[in-house]
């Protein structure tokens, strides 16, 4: 890695496009542009019946359109930032949150985090990746207007202008030009034929950034000890540029690496059951589109994917049917950073239920042909009209147990809840898991009622990290104001001690909902060792959580409850509140305990993605008393009498 210091200045003056033509047996730069267009590629980029599209999805196609005029004038809104202008000449290197900003410089020697200044390297990543883009490259194809070619080319053109090859931050995350990778992928293959894309010196000048962007992936690839999604995403991102530039220079190895790699990985990151282990569903997401696109690549190039392969991606499609709301939105378990691989659909951010669809289609899997993949137009941008006929009705979901990701679902047709009983994540390390045994969410009468206040934001505050991921910021009760795991010191953003071991003591399904406990050993360690075991019932809409809490002497304990933002509590009298919803429906929640609890109404935050935080209200319950004690919450639809 290190001699790219020296050799990253002159590598882009020797791998040119004719180089790279020449390398692949071709006289210019031009055969070598054709051949590559000739090439499949796992997602529509050409031929799309833009007729037949609008008719079929009218709102994704006003989407579309609108996301790419934005994009035309380089409007965006990312990770927070609000809806901003880039101008006409982008500083790819700016957090346009705080206007913080990275100098130019050998990427492993930038400094990313920048520890208490309030700056976040997602912002100028996240632009980098040219995600917000892709809307463009559909307009073209939906439209045949080259206004959208000739703006992703000067778009492009700018991005290698400013970003050379390892010289700045980047480059200072292999998982950055990883992604862009895929980007860039797709959109030679929309453009490949626009006339505002046959300048020879513009074809001479992406296809050699972009093989430059496989050398770079393969040579500074993140392996550790125990890898998560960013070795996932160096190893897809080997396998798209090895196919993309198949039989040339480094290509083949690049995808033979690759692909070994995300064998190996899905092995060891995918539960048996399909939860991802890094025990968050948003990152449940991006790794399963990680797993999933090189290997649709693969099979569009006629070379086969194993059965276990396969089967571990089944798995993870079935279980973000699971726990996907009957409204398609997800829970908010562990971190969330909005990442996604190849965004094509116009879904809300938080929806899934295509990750079920896109696999079902892709490994002929009936039990998924038969769960709800909402609106469809991800999986059409993906896989073409074929996959919407293949799709079954919907076949009603029932309250599930992943045993060993540790998540257990009790849903019926109008209420779902969301239970963590698992390890802390990544493998005992923490990675993007919280401090959330027995933390669990709650969706009733098809609307969002306690809910996970999320992560909100990663290097850009130290303190806001570490606060969102603590055990106080989750439904979950905490014991003399310890941690049920420690967080290893303050600035270590992505470990802890894994000291609760959460177990299952007991699930049951039933038509109307079902029944878990569990408990968990996070308060062991302490001079006098507690244990907390919950209980969680769910029949219809009505939810009840009894806490046990045993062990020796007096505790100070708390129970809190977060509300969804536009939840409206209440007190009616004592031990009794009033829960109003935003679809109007009202519930009475009551507390009882032997012991005598003080509750308190408080105004809290709710991030319901990366970077933005709503306010909301919780209920805490808290008491000093000797053990053991007994808790119960009971939360059951109001009638008119009770308002």
């Amino acid at each position: 890695m290190e001699t790219d210091r020296f050799l990253a200045p002159i590598v882009p003056r020797w791998m040119t496009g004719r180089k790279l033509a020449a390398m692949a047996g071709l006289q210019s730069v031009d055969a070598l542009w054709l051949d590559l267009a000739k090439r499949p590629y796992p997602a529509v980029t050409q031929g799309l019946d833009a007729v037949k599209f609008s008719e079929r999805f009218p709102d994704a196609r006003r989407a579309i359109l609108a996301a790419a005029d934005r994009a035309m004038v380089h409007r965006v809104d990312l990770l927070g930032t609000g809806p901003i202008d880039l101008g006409e000449t982008i500083d790819w290197l700016c957090d346009f949150k705080t206007g913080d900003h990275w100098g130019p410089g050998f990427c492993r020697s930038i400094d990313y985090l920048n520890k208490g200044r309030p700056s976040d390297v997602k912002v100028p990543w996240e632009i980098s990746r040219l995600q917000w883009i892709l809307p463009a490259g559909q307009a073209f194809l939906l439209t045949a207007d080259e206004r959208y070619a000739v703006a992703v080319r000067d778009v492009l053109d700018q991005w290698i202008t400013a970003n050379p090859f390892a010289w700045t931050v980047n480059w200072s995350c292999t998982m950055e030009p990883a992604l862009r990778i895929l980007s860039w992928t797709w959109l030679f293959h929309v453009f490949a034929r626009s006339e505002s894309w046959a300048d020879p010196a513009f074809r001479s000048r992406f296809l050699s950034t972009l093989y430059l962007h496989g050398l770079f992936t393969e040579k500074h690839i993140e392996r550790s000890t125990i890898n998560g999604n960013h070795l996932t995403a160096d190893a897809a991102g080997l396998v798209f540029a090895g196919l993309f530039f198949q039989g040339i220079g480094a290509a083949d190895r690049w995808h033979s690496e690759g692909w070994k790699s995300l064998g190996e990985e899905i092995a060891l990151q995918v539960h048996p059951d399909g939860v991802d282990f890094e025990a968050s569903s948003a990152y449940h997401r991006l790794v399963a589109e990680l797993f999933l696109l090189p290997a649709r690549y693969r099979l569009t190039r006629g070379l086969q994917v194993s059965g276990s392969y396969s089967a571990k991606l089944q798995a993870m499609g079935r279980f973000s049917a699971a726990y996907s709301r009957p409204d398609g939105s997800s829970p908010n378990w562990g971190d969330a950073d909005d990442a996604r691989a190849l965004p094509l659909g116009t879904q809300p951010l938080g929806d899934h239920r295509y990750l079920a669809g896109l696999i079902a289609v892709t490994f002929n899997d009936t039990s998924l042909m038969g769960t709800s993949w909402g609106a469809g137009d991800e999986i059409v941008w993906h896989h073409g009209w074929d996959s919407l006929s293949r799709k079954l009705p919907d076949e009603p979901l029932r309250s599930s147990a992943f045993n060993d990701g540790g998540v257990y679902i009790l849903r019926n047709d109008h209420s779902h809840v969301f239970i963590d009983c698992g390890p802390i994540g990544l493998a005992g390390l923490g990675g993007h898991g919280h401090n959330d045994a027995l933390s669990f969410e709650a969706w009733l009468g098809n609307s969002p009622l306690i809910v996970d206040p999320g992560s909100f934001v990663y290097t850009a505050s130290f303190e806001e990290r570490n606060a969102f991921r603590s055990t106080d910021k989750h439904n979950t009760p905490m014991i003399d104001g310890n941690e049920i795991n420690r967080f290893v010191a303050p600035d270590n953003l992505w470990n802890l001690h894994e000291d609760a071991r959460a177990t299952l003591v007991e699930f049951e399904s039933t038509p109307k909902g079902g029944r878990f406990v569990g408990c968990h050993s996070g308060y062991q360690r302490l001079a006098n060792p507690v244990v907390v075991t919950r209980e969680i019932s769910l029949k219809d809409a009505s939810l009840s959580i009894v806490d046990l809490i045993t062990g020796v002497g007096r505790h100070q304990i708390s129970v809190p409850l977060h509300f969804a933002p536009d939840v409206n509590i209440r007190m009616q009298y004592d031990g009794t509140w009033l829960l109003a919803t935003e679809n109007g429906k009202t519930y009475r929640l009551s507390f009882t305990s032997e012991a005598a609890f003080e509750a308190s109404i408080e105004d809290v935050r709710v991030s319901p993605s990366y970077g933005v935080a709503l306010p909301a209200k919780r209920l805490v319950w808290r008491t000093i008393a000797s053990l053991p004690l007994r808790v119960e919450i009971s939360i059951i639809p109001s009638t008119a009498a009770d308002v």
